[in-house]
Protein backbone atom coordinates (compact mmCIF):
# COMPACT_ATOMS: atom_id res chain seq x y z
CA UNK A 1 0.00 0.00 0.00
CA UNK A 2 2.83 2.43 0.86
CA UNK A 3 4.48 1.84 -2.53
CA UNK A 4 1.21 2.44 -4.37
CA UNK A 5 0.58 5.58 -2.30
CA UNK A 6 3.93 6.95 -3.45
CA UNK A 7 3.99 5.90 -7.10
CA UNK A 8 0.34 5.39 -8.10
CA UNK A 9 -1.94 7.36 -5.75
CA UNK A 10 -4.43 7.75 -8.61
CA UNK A 11 -5.37 4.08 -8.18
CA UNK A 12 -6.76 4.51 -4.68
CA UNK A 13 -10.52 4.02 -4.26
CA UNK A 14 -12.22 6.09 -1.57
CA UNK A 15 -15.92 5.27 -1.26
CA UNK A 16 -18.51 7.03 0.89
CA UNK A 17 -17.92 4.72 3.85
CA UNK A 18 -14.14 5.26 3.85
CA UNK A 19 -14.62 9.00 3.46
CA UNK A 20 -17.02 9.03 6.40
CA UNK A 21 -14.32 7.36 8.52
CA UNK A 22 -11.85 10.03 7.46
CA UNK A 23 -14.39 12.72 8.35
CA UNK A 24 -15.04 11.10 11.73
CA UNK A 25 -11.31 11.02 12.44
CA UNK A 26 -11.03 14.70 11.62
CA UNK A 27 -13.99 15.60 13.87
CA UNK A 28 -12.58 13.63 16.79
CA UNK A 29 -9.09 15.03 16.26
CA UNK A 30 -10.39 18.59 16.36
CA UNK A 31 -12.34 17.95 19.55
CA UNK A 32 -9.38 16.26 21.26
CA UNK A 33 -7.20 19.33 20.85
CA UNK A 34 -8.97 20.89 23.83
CA UNK A 35 -8.36 17.94 26.17
CA UNK A 36 -5.81 19.80 28.26
CA UNK A 37 -7.06 23.36 27.94
CA UNK A 38 -5.11 25.97 26.01
CA UNK A 39 -3.08 24.66 23.09
CA UNK A 40 -1.18 25.77 20.01
CA UNK A 41 -2.02 24.07 16.71
CA UNK A 42 0.87 24.19 14.24
CA UNK A 43 -1.13 22.72 11.34
CA UNK A 44 -0.33 24.71 8.20
CA UNK A 45 -1.54 24.38 4.63
CA UNK A 46 -0.23 25.92 1.42
CA UNK A 47 -2.26 27.68 -1.27
CA UNK A 48 -3.06 24.33 -2.91
CA UNK A 49 -4.54 23.00 0.32
CA UNK A 50 -1.68 20.55 0.95
CA UNK A 51 0.12 20.25 4.28
CA UNK A 52 3.01 22.71 4.49
CA UNK A 53 5.52 20.49 6.24
CA UNK A 54 8.48 22.94 6.30
CA UNK A 55 6.32 25.58 7.98
CA UNK A 56 4.95 23.05 10.48
CA UNK A 57 8.49 21.97 11.36
CA UNK A 58 9.49 25.59 11.90
CA UNK A 59 6.45 26.34 14.08
CA UNK A 60 6.99 23.18 16.11
CA UNK A 61 10.60 24.13 16.82
CA UNK A 62 9.48 27.54 18.08
CA UNK A 63 6.84 26.06 20.39
CA UNK A 64 9.29 23.49 21.76
CA UNK A 65 11.76 26.26 22.54
CA UNK A 66 9.02 28.12 24.42
CA UNK A 67 7.99 24.94 26.30
CA UNK A 68 4.42 25.46 25.10
CA UNK A 69 2.30 23.19 27.35
CA UNK A 70 0.29 21.54 24.56
CA UNK A 71 1.25 21.45 20.88
CA UNK A 72 -1.19 19.96 18.38
CA UNK A 73 0.13 18.32 15.21
CA UNK A 74 3.73 18.86 16.37
CA UNK A 75 5.88 17.96 13.34
CA UNK A 76 9.30 16.31 13.32
CA UNK A 77 11.63 15.27 10.52
CA UNK A 78 15.04 13.61 10.77
CA UNK A 79 17.04 11.26 8.55
CA UNK A 80 14.20 11.04 6.05
CA UNK A 81 11.64 10.17 8.72
CA UNK A 82 8.61 12.33 9.40
CA UNK A 83 5.73 12.27 11.86
CA UNK A 84 3.14 14.65 13.29
CA UNK A 85 1.97 14.08 16.87
CA UNK A 86 -1.73 14.65 17.56
CA UNK A 87 -1.09 16.07 21.04
CA UNK A 88 2.35 16.72 22.51
CA UNK A 89 2.10 17.69 26.18
CA UNK A 90 4.93 19.17 28.27
CA UNK A 91 5.06 17.95 31.85
CA UNK A 92 7.98 20.01 33.19
CA UNK A 93 10.64 17.35 32.68
CA UNK A 94 9.85 16.11 29.21
CA UNK A 95 7.05 15.44 26.78
CA UNK A 96 4.19 12.98 26.49
CA UNK A 97 2.72 11.76 23.21
CA UNK A 98 -1.07 11.48 22.92
CA UNK A 99 -2.28 9.67 19.80
CA UNK A 100 -5.96 10.30 19.07
CA UNK A 101 -8.10 7.66 17.36
CA UNK A 102 -11.76 7.83 16.37
CA UNK A 103 -12.28 4.20 17.40
CA UNK A 104 -13.95 3.29 20.68
CA UNK A 105 -11.87 1.94 23.55
CA UNK A 106 -11.33 -1.80 23.94
CA UNK A 107 -9.96 -4.07 26.64
CA UNK A 108 -6.83 -4.62 24.55
CA UNK A 109 -5.00 -1.97 22.55
CA UNK A 110 -4.75 -2.76 18.84
CA UNK A 111 -1.23 -3.66 17.80
CA UNK A 112 -1.33 -1.24 14.87
CA UNK A 113 -1.75 1.67 17.31
CA UNK A 114 1.27 0.56 19.34
CA UNK A 115 3.37 0.30 16.17
CA UNK A 116 2.23 3.78 15.10
CA UNK A 117 3.04 5.43 18.42
CA UNK A 118 6.36 3.58 18.76
CA UNK A 119 7.43 5.07 15.43
CA UNK A 120 6.49 8.54 16.67
CA UNK A 121 8.46 8.08 19.88
CA UNK A 122 11.45 6.81 17.89
CA UNK A 123 11.43 9.87 15.60
CA UNK A 124 11.04 12.33 18.47
CA UNK A 125 13.84 10.81 20.51
CA UNK A 126 16.09 10.69 17.43
CA UNK A 127 15.36 14.41 17.04
CA UNK A 128 16.50 15.03 20.62
CA UNK A 129 13.12 15.24 22.31
CA UNK A 130 12.80 13.66 25.73
CA UNK A 131 9.64 11.55 25.69
CA UNK A 132 8.44 10.46 29.12
CA UNK A 133 5.19 8.67 28.38
CA UNK A 134 2.92 7.67 25.53
CA UNK A 135 -0.88 7.56 25.58
CA UNK A 136 -3.69 6.37 23.36
CA UNK A 137 -6.80 8.54 23.25
CA UNK A 138 -9.96 6.67 22.21
CA UNK A 139 -13.66 7.37 22.39
CA UNK A 140 -15.49 6.23 25.51
CA UNK A 141 -18.36 4.19 24.05
CA UNK A 142 -20.27 4.45 27.34
CA UNK A 143 -20.43 8.23 27.14
CA UNK A 144 -23.96 9.65 26.97
CA UNK A 145 -24.57 13.15 25.66
CA UNK A 146 -26.59 15.39 28.01
CA UNK A 147 -26.72 18.65 26.09
CA UNK A 148 -23.05 19.61 26.18
CA UNK A 149 -19.95 17.61 25.26
CA UNK A 150 -17.74 16.90 28.27
CA UNK A 151 -14.50 15.99 26.51
CA UNK A 152 -12.94 14.68 29.71
CA UNK A 153 -15.68 12.01 29.75
CA UNK A 154 -16.04 11.62 25.99
CA UNK A 155 -12.44 10.46 25.63
CA UNK A 156 -10.76 7.49 27.30
CA UNK A 157 -7.00 7.91 27.81
CA UNK A 158 -4.86 4.78 28.13
CA UNK A 159 -1.21 4.81 29.20
CA UNK A 160 0.56 2.45 26.80
CA UNK A 161 4.12 3.47 27.64
CA UNK A 162 5.26 -0.06 28.48
CA UNK A 163 3.73 -1.53 25.31
CA UNK A 164 5.31 1.17 23.17
CA UNK A 165 8.71 0.75 24.83
CA UNK A 166 8.58 -2.98 24.12
CA UNK A 167 7.82 -2.24 20.45
CA UNK A 168 10.74 0.20 20.03
CA UNK A 169 13.17 -2.59 19.14
CA UNK A 170 11.09 -3.35 16.04
CA UNK A 171 11.02 0.21 14.73
CA UNK A 172 14.41 0.28 13.00
CA UNK A 173 13.90 -3.06 11.18
CA UNK A 174 10.44 -1.84 10.08
CA UNK A 175 11.92 1.41 8.80
CA UNK A 176 14.67 -0.44 6.93
CA UNK A 177 12.11 -2.69 5.24
CA UNK A 178 9.83 0.24 4.39
CA UNK A 179 12.71 2.20 2.84
CA UNK A 180 13.71 -0.78 0.71
CA UNK A 181 10.16 -1.02 -0.61
CA UNK A 182 9.70 2.70 -1.23
CA UNK A 183 13.08 3.11 -2.97
CA UNK A 184 12.25 0.33 -5.42
CA UNK A 185 11.08 1.72 -8.76
CA UNK A 186 9.31 -1.50 -9.67
CA UNK A 187 6.24 -2.63 -7.79
CA UNK A 188 7.20 -5.11 -5.06
CA UNK A 189 6.16 -8.70 -5.74
CA UNK A 190 3.82 -9.14 -2.81
CA UNK A 191 0.77 -11.36 -3.00
CA UNK A 192 -2.55 -10.50 -1.40
CA UNK A 193 -3.10 -11.79 2.12
CA UNK A 194 -4.90 -11.22 5.41
CA UNK A 195 -3.13 -7.87 5.81
CA UNK A 196 -5.25 -6.57 2.90
CA UNK A 197 -8.27 -6.56 5.20
CA UNK A 198 -6.72 -6.23 8.64
CA UNK A 199 -6.49 -4.01 10.57
CA UNK A 200 -8.07 -1.93 7.78
CA UNK A 201 -9.52 -2.76 4.39
CA UNK A 202 -6.99 -1.66 1.78
CA UNK A 203 -8.18 0.98 -0.69
CA UNK A 204 -6.16 -0.68 -3.46
CA UNK A 205 -7.94 -4.04 -3.18
CA UNK A 206 -9.72 -3.78 -6.54
CA UNK A 207 -6.48 -2.88 -8.29
CA UNK A 208 -4.50 -5.72 -6.72
CA UNK A 209 -7.18 -8.29 -7.59
CA UNK A 210 -8.00 -6.98 -11.07
CA UNK A 211 -6.07 -9.84 -12.71
CA UNK A 212 -8.14 -12.53 -11.00
CA UNK A 213 -10.96 -14.33 -12.83
CA UNK A 214 -14.38 -12.87 -12.13
CA UNK A 215 -16.13 -14.01 -10.05
CA UNK A 216 -13.57 -15.71 -7.81
CA UNK A 217 -13.08 -17.14 -4.33
CA UNK A 218 -13.42 -13.65 -2.85
CA UNK A 219 -16.98 -13.50 -4.20
CA UNK A 220 -18.10 -16.50 -2.15
CA UNK A 221 -21.15 -16.03 0.05
CA UNK A 222 -20.91 -16.23 3.82
CA UNK A 223 -17.21 -17.13 3.99
CA UNK A 224 -14.77 -15.37 6.32
CA UNK A 225 -11.99 -13.41 4.63
CA UNK A 226 -9.39 -15.65 6.27
CA UNK A 227 -11.07 -18.70 4.77
CA UNK A 228 -11.03 -17.10 1.33
CA UNK A 229 -7.36 -16.20 1.67
CA UNK A 230 -6.53 -19.76 2.74
CA UNK A 231 -8.27 -21.15 -0.35
CA UNK A 232 -6.56 -18.57 -2.55
CA UNK A 233 -3.11 -19.57 -1.29
CA UNK A 234 -4.00 -23.21 -1.97
CA UNK A 235 -4.50 -22.23 -5.61
CA UNK A 236 -8.30 -22.38 -5.43
CA UNK A 237 -9.07 -19.06 -7.08
CA UNK A 238 -11.70 -19.48 -9.78
CA UNK A 239 -15.09 -21.12 -9.41
CA UNK A 240 -13.76 -23.93 -11.62
CA UNK A 241 -10.94 -24.47 -9.11
CA UNK A 242 -13.43 -24.68 -6.27
CA UNK A 243 -15.80 -26.96 -8.17
CA UNK A 244 -13.00 -29.42 -8.92
CA UNK A 245 -11.64 -29.47 -5.37
CA UNK A 246 -12.63 -31.43 -2.29
CA UNK A 247 -13.16 -28.23 -0.31
CA UNK A 248 -16.13 -28.43 2.04
CA UNK A 249 -18.66 -25.80 1.05
CA UNK A 250 -22.21 -25.10 2.16
CA UNK A 251 -25.21 -25.94 0.00
CA UNK A 252 -25.66 -22.25 -0.77
CA UNK A 253 -22.01 -21.86 -1.78
CA UNK A 254 -22.15 -24.96 -3.98
CA UNK A 255 -25.27 -23.62 -5.68
CA UNK A 256 -23.54 -20.28 -6.20
CA UNK A 257 -20.70 -22.03 -8.05
CA UNK A 258 -22.96 -24.41 -9.99
CA UNK A 259 -25.24 -21.66 -11.30
CA UNK A 260 -22.31 -19.44 -12.20
CA UNK A 261 -20.60 -22.15 -14.25
CA UNK A 262 -23.73 -23.43 -15.95
CA UNK A 263 -26.59 -21.71 -17.75
CA UNK A 264 -29.26 -23.01 -15.39
CA UNK A 265 -31.57 -20.00 -15.18
CA UNK A 266 -33.18 -19.43 -11.80
CA UNK A 267 -33.25 -21.93 -8.95
CA UNK A 268 -36.65 -21.92 -7.26
CA UNK A 269 -38.04 -23.91 -4.34
CA UNK A 270 -41.74 -23.19 -4.85
CA UNK A 271 -43.07 -24.93 -1.78
CA UNK A 272 -40.66 -23.20 0.58
CA UNK A 273 -41.35 -19.82 -1.02
CA UNK A 274 -45.09 -20.43 -0.78
CA UNK A 275 -44.73 -21.39 2.87
CA UNK A 276 -42.93 -18.11 3.47
CA UNK A 277 -45.54 -16.09 1.56
CA UNK A 278 -48.27 -17.69 3.64
CA UNK A 279 -46.84 -15.91 6.69
CA UNK A 280 -47.72 -12.57 5.06
CA UNK A 281 -51.18 -11.03 5.12
CA UNK A 282 -53.08 -7.90 4.12
CA UNK A 283 -52.82 -5.07 4.80
CA UNK A 284 -49.17 -5.56 3.87
CA UNK A 285 -46.50 -2.95 4.61
CA UNK A 286 -42.92 -2.59 3.32
CA UNK A 287 -40.64 -0.58 5.62
CA UNK A 288 -37.08 0.73 5.28
CA UNK A 289 -35.08 3.11 7.51
CA UNK A 290 -32.13 5.36 6.80
CA UNK A 291 -29.87 6.26 9.70
CA UNK A 292 -26.85 8.34 10.58
CA UNK A 293 -24.10 7.60 13.11
CA UNK A 294 -22.62 10.81 14.53
CA UNK A 295 -19.22 10.03 16.01
CA UNK A 296 -19.72 12.98 18.36
CA UNK A 297 -23.25 12.72 19.82
CA UNK A 298 -25.57 15.59 18.96
CA UNK A 299 -28.78 14.66 20.74
CA UNK A 300 -29.63 14.11 24.40
CA UNK A 301 -29.33 10.54 25.58
CA UNK A 302 -27.28 9.33 22.60
CA UNK A 303 -23.84 7.71 22.52
CA UNK A 304 -20.92 7.94 20.07
CA UNK A 305 -21.70 6.19 16.79
CA UNK A 306 -25.29 5.45 17.83
CA UNK A 307 -27.59 4.72 14.91
CA UNK A 308 -30.07 7.59 14.63
CA UNK A 309 -33.01 6.93 12.26
CA UNK A 310 -33.87 10.07 10.33
CA UNK A 311 -35.94 8.73 7.42
CA UNK A 312 -38.24 5.95 6.36
CA UNK A 313 -40.14 4.88 3.29
CA UNK A 314 -43.35 2.88 3.58
CA UNK A 315 -45.13 1.20 0.69
CA UNK A 316 -48.32 -0.66 1.51
CA UNK A 317 -51.23 -2.56 -0.02
CA UNK A 318 -54.43 -2.59 2.03
CA UNK A 319 -56.11 -5.59 0.42
CA UNK A 320 -55.52 -8.23 -2.23
CA UNK A 321 -55.41 -6.65 -5.70
CA UNK A 322 -55.50 -3.23 -4.03
CA UNK A 323 -53.42 -0.28 -5.28
CA UNK A 324 -49.84 0.24 -4.11
CA UNK A 325 -49.75 3.24 -1.76
CA UNK A 326 -46.80 5.13 -0.30
CA UNK A 327 -45.95 7.21 2.76
CA UNK A 328 -42.63 8.62 3.86
CA UNK A 329 -40.83 10.59 6.53
CA UNK A 330 -37.65 12.68 6.41
CA UNK A 331 -36.42 14.58 9.44
CA UNK A 332 -34.97 18.07 9.56
CA UNK A 333 -31.19 18.11 9.27
CA UNK A 334 -29.60 19.45 12.45
CA UNK A 335 -32.57 18.54 14.65
CA UNK A 336 -33.10 15.37 16.69
CA UNK A 337 -35.38 13.30 14.40
CA UNK A 338 -36.18 10.48 16.81
CA UNK A 339 -39.40 11.73 18.40
CA UNK A 340 -40.78 12.89 15.07
CA UNK A 341 -39.96 9.63 13.29
CA UNK A 342 -41.44 7.57 16.13
CA UNK A 343 -44.68 9.58 16.05
CA UNK A 344 -44.84 9.31 12.26
CA UNK A 345 -44.39 5.54 12.43
CA UNK A 346 -47.28 4.97 14.80
CA UNK A 347 -49.42 7.32 12.73
CA UNK A 348 -48.61 5.58 9.44
CA UNK A 349 -48.60 1.95 10.61
CA UNK A 350 -51.64 0.63 12.51
CA UNK A 351 -51.27 -1.99 15.21
CA UNK A 352 -51.40 -5.69 14.36
CA UNK A 353 -50.67 -5.37 10.64
CA UNK A 354 -48.15 -7.39 8.66
CA UNK A 355 -44.92 -5.53 7.92
CA UNK A 356 -41.91 -6.63 5.90
CA UNK A 357 -38.36 -5.36 6.06
CA UNK A 358 -35.28 -6.57 4.23
CA UNK A 359 -32.81 -7.84 6.84
CA UNK A 360 -35.31 -6.99 9.56
CA UNK A 361 -32.82 -7.04 12.45
CA UNK A 362 -31.82 -3.48 11.56
CA UNK A 363 -35.34 -2.04 11.52
CA UNK A 364 -36.37 -4.04 14.59
CA UNK A 365 -33.40 -2.80 16.60
CA UNK A 366 -34.04 0.83 15.67
CA UNK A 367 -37.72 0.53 16.64
CA UNK A 368 -36.87 -1.06 19.99
CA UNK A 369 -34.40 1.76 20.64
CA UNK A 370 -37.12 4.32 19.88
CA UNK A 371 -39.49 2.50 22.22
CA UNK A 372 -36.91 2.60 25.02
CA UNK A 373 -36.35 6.32 24.44
CA UNK A 374 -40.06 7.24 24.32
CA UNK A 375 -41.99 5.07 26.81
CA UNK A 376 -45.28 6.81 25.99
CA UNK A 377 -45.00 5.49 22.41
CA UNK A 378 -43.51 2.12 23.34
CA UNK A 379 -46.67 0.01 23.20
CA UNK A 380 -47.46 0.87 19.59
CA UNK A 381 -43.82 0.82 18.49
CA UNK A 382 -43.20 -2.61 19.98
CA UNK A 383 -46.39 -3.88 18.37
CA UNK A 384 -45.01 -2.76 15.01
CA UNK A 385 -41.66 -4.41 15.76
CA UNK A 386 -43.27 -7.71 16.72
CA UNK A 387 -45.13 -7.92 13.39
CA UNK A 388 -42.12 -7.43 11.11
CA UNK A 389 -41.29 -10.35 8.80
CA UNK A 390 -37.95 -10.58 7.02
CA UNK A 391 -38.19 -10.51 3.22
CA UNK A 392 -34.55 -11.57 3.10
CA UNK A 393 -35.40 -15.10 4.32
CA UNK A 394 -36.35 -16.77 0.99
CA UNK A 395 -33.08 -15.59 -0.55
CA UNK A 396 -30.83 -16.16 2.43
CA UNK A 397 -32.17 -19.71 2.79
CA UNK A 398 -31.59 -20.39 -0.88
CA UNK A 399 -35.19 -20.74 -2.03
CA UNK A 400 -34.56 -18.39 -4.96
CA UNK A 401 -31.24 -17.91 -6.73
CA UNK A 402 -29.73 -16.99 -10.05
CA UNK A 403 -26.13 -16.33 -10.96
CA UNK A 404 -26.64 -12.58 -11.43
CA UNK A 405 -26.93 -12.30 -7.64
CA UNK A 406 -23.25 -13.17 -7.45
CA UNK A 407 -23.66 -14.90 -4.12
CA UNK A 408 -25.06 -11.79 -2.45
CA UNK A 409 -28.60 -11.58 -1.11
CA UNK A 410 -28.70 -7.86 -0.36
CA UNK A 411 -31.57 -5.96 -1.96
CA UNK A 412 -28.97 -4.13 -4.10
CA UNK A 413 -27.95 -7.50 -5.59
CA UNK A 414 -31.30 -9.27 -5.73
CA UNK A 415 -33.21 -6.47 -7.45
CA UNK A 416 -31.02 -6.11 -10.59
CA UNK A 417 -30.66 -9.90 -10.78
CA UNK A 418 -34.43 -10.26 -11.08
CA UNK A 419 -35.07 -7.08 -13.10
CA UNK A 420 -31.85 -6.43 -15.04
CA UNK A 421 -33.35 -4.25 -17.75
CA UNK A 422 -35.63 -1.89 -15.83
CA UNK A 423 -34.02 1.58 -15.55
CA UNK A 424 -36.61 2.60 -12.96
CA UNK A 425 -35.15 -0.03 -10.63
CA UNK A 426 -31.50 0.92 -11.17
CA UNK A 427 -29.97 2.67 -8.16
CA UNK A 428 -27.22 4.08 -10.38
CA UNK A 429 -29.83 6.20 -12.16
CA UNK A 430 -30.58 8.09 -8.95
CA UNK A 431 -29.16 11.56 -8.38
CA UNK A 432 -26.73 12.22 -5.50
CA UNK A 433 -27.92 9.38 -3.23
CA UNK A 434 -27.41 5.83 -4.50
CA UNK A 435 -26.82 3.83 -1.32
CA UNK A 436 -27.22 3.95 2.44
CA UNK A 437 -23.72 5.30 2.99
CA UNK A 438 -24.52 8.24 0.72
CA UNK A 439 -27.70 8.92 2.69
CA UNK A 440 -25.90 8.66 6.03
CA UNK A 441 -23.20 11.07 4.90
CA UNK A 442 -25.38 13.61 3.11
CA UNK A 443 -28.29 14.08 5.53
CA UNK A 444 -26.31 15.81 8.33
CA UNK A 445 -24.83 18.22 5.78
CA UNK A 446 -28.17 19.49 4.50
CA UNK A 447 -28.45 22.09 7.27
CA UNK A 448 -25.34 23.84 5.92
CA UNK A 449 -26.50 23.93 2.29
CA UNK A 450 -28.15 26.89 0.52
CA UNK A 451 -31.96 26.69 0.67
CA UNK A 452 -32.35 25.68 -2.98
CA UNK A 453 -29.80 22.87 -2.64
CA UNK A 454 -31.47 21.69 0.57
CA UNK A 455 -34.71 21.06 -1.33
CA UNK A 456 -32.88 19.20 -4.10
CA UNK A 457 -30.98 16.99 -1.67
CA UNK A 458 -34.08 16.24 0.40
CA UNK A 459 -35.86 15.23 -2.80
CA UNK A 460 -32.96 12.94 -3.73
CA UNK A 461 -33.00 11.32 -0.28
CA UNK A 462 -36.73 10.69 -0.55
CA UNK A 463 -36.40 9.14 -4.01
CA UNK A 464 -33.60 6.85 -2.83
CA UNK A 465 -35.45 5.55 0.21
CA UNK A 466 -38.65 5.18 -1.83
CA UNK A 467 -36.78 2.95 -4.28
CA UNK A 468 -35.65 0.75 -1.38
CA UNK A 469 -39.21 -0.13 -0.41
CA UNK A 470 -40.44 -0.23 -4.00
CA UNK A 471 -37.65 -2.75 -4.62
CA UNK A 472 -39.06 -4.84 -1.77
CA UNK A 473 -42.50 -4.70 -3.37
CA UNK A 474 -41.10 -5.85 -6.72
CA UNK A 475 -39.18 -8.68 -5.07
CA UNK A 476 -42.29 -9.80 -3.18
CA UNK A 477 -44.31 -9.69 -6.42
CA UNK A 478 -41.69 -11.89 -8.09
CA UNK A 479 -42.00 -14.46 -5.31
CA UNK A 480 -45.78 -14.44 -5.73
CA UNK A 481 -45.42 -14.85 -9.50
CA UNK A 482 -43.03 -17.82 -9.39
CA UNK A 483 -45.22 -19.69 -6.92
CA UNK A 484 -48.34 -19.03 -9.00
CA UNK A 485 -46.90 -20.27 -12.29
CA UNK A 486 -47.34 -23.87 -13.39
Amino acid sequence: MAWLNKYHPELVEIDAMIQSRFDAGHEVGELAKGLFGTYVDVSTFNDEGSIDIPMMLKKTKNELTNNTPVICEAAFSIDGLYCAVDLLKYDGEGWSIYEVKSSTCKDEVDEVYIIDIAFQRYVLEKAGIKVNRTYLVNINNQYVYDGEIDISQFFAITDITSEVNAELTNVEPNIKRAKEILECKDMPSLDIGERCCSPYECSYWNYCTSNLPQPNVFSMYHMAFKGKIDLYHRGLVSYEDLANSDTRLTTTQLRQIKYQLNDLGTYIEKENIKEFLDTLSYPLYFLDFETMQPVIPQFNGTRPYQQIPFQYSLHYIEKENGPLLHKEFLGVSGEDPRRAIAEALIKDIPKDVCITAYNKAFECTRIKELAATFPDLASHLLNIESHIIDLLVPFQKGYYYNKAMGGSFSIKSVLPAIFPDDPALNYHNLEEVQNGNDAMTIFPKIKDMPAEQQEITRHNLLKYCELDTFAMVKVWQELVTVTSSK
